[in-house]
């Protein structure tokens, strides 16, 4: 099946965060116990764009941070699930609670835990900065490293496949 076969399919973004939506690294302030991460404001505005296009947008993360939880909050997540260590799981209770079919998603993630979902994404992808081996469970890989664009990278790809892109556009550059 071709990317745009698959992509007319996809009817769910799910996102791991740290490495995908933050560039994985993790700092902690001696002001606070919470950690501090950094989202691109161009993939929020990916998302937004999802969003407006019909497409169910969250995320599936290992870990737990507020900062996580912030950034899905400001982005107005579909879903949101956090600190599952065990990731294929949590996919299953996603797919359910979401009454979605794992063809019907496309999972973007950068290391060896989220290998298990990519395998049954409906489309896999992983970011420029993810190791080597990665593609061998994957669609495509991004140019772009995770935290630096690359969900934005991969909407813009999905949308426009699914020929929708241009319609979104087109309040912009009226």
């Amino acid at each position: 099946m071709n990317l745009k076969e698959k992509a007319s399919r996809i009817k769910a973004v799910v996102l791991d965060i740290d490495g995908v939506l933050t560039n994985g690294l993790i700092g902690y302030s001696g002001f606070s116990d919470h950690e501090i991460k950094f989202f691109h404001v161009r993939d929020g505005h990916g998302i937004k764009l999802a969003k407006r296009a019909g497409l169910k947008v969250g995320a599936l993360s290992g870990r737990t941070a507020e900062a996580n939880k912030k950034r899905a909050t400001e982005l107005e997540f579909d879903f949101f699930y956090q600190g599952k260590k065990d990731k294929k799981a949590a996919f299953e209770v996603l797919l359910k609670e979401q009454n979605l079919k794992a063809s019907e998603c496309l999972y973007i993630g950068d290391d060896v835990v989220d290998i298990p979902i990519l395998k049954q994404a409906g489309m896999s992808v992983t970011v420029a900065d993810a190791p080597g081996y990665m593609d061998g469970y994957c669609d495509f890989r991004t140019k772009l490293k995770g935290g630096e664009g690359a969900v934005r990278e991969v909407i813009e790809i999905i949308l426009k496949e699914k020929g929708q892109w241009d319609d979104l556009m087109a309040k912009y550059l009226a």
